[in-house]
């Protein structure tokens, strides 16, 4: 085997770093986002809970509606 064979190509260490900082930024926004919704804009707790609530069922009626697209195309990408 050749030093290169092993080695992992430029393009996907870009990719993983990239992917790592979209995480650690999403994640500072989930984090600061409530205190910056109560404090600055003055929002009551009960607002905060809505909105991350409708977030959170958003997310969850995306993924079942994505599954039933899936499903009713029935068409599979095999990338082996």
């Amino acid at each position: 085997m050749s030093r290169s064979e092993g080695r992992i190509p430029r393009a996907v260490w870009m990719l993983g770093l990239v992917s790592l900082f979209m995480d650690v930024s999403s994640e500072l926004i989930h984090a600061v986002l409530p205190v910056y919704l109560t404090t600055v804009l003055g929002l009551s707790v009960l607002a905060v809970g809505v909105i991350e609530g409708v977030a959170e069922a958003t997310a969850s009626v995306s993924k079942v509606l994505s599954g039933w697209v899936s499903d009713r195309f029935a068409r599979r990408n095999d990338y082996n």
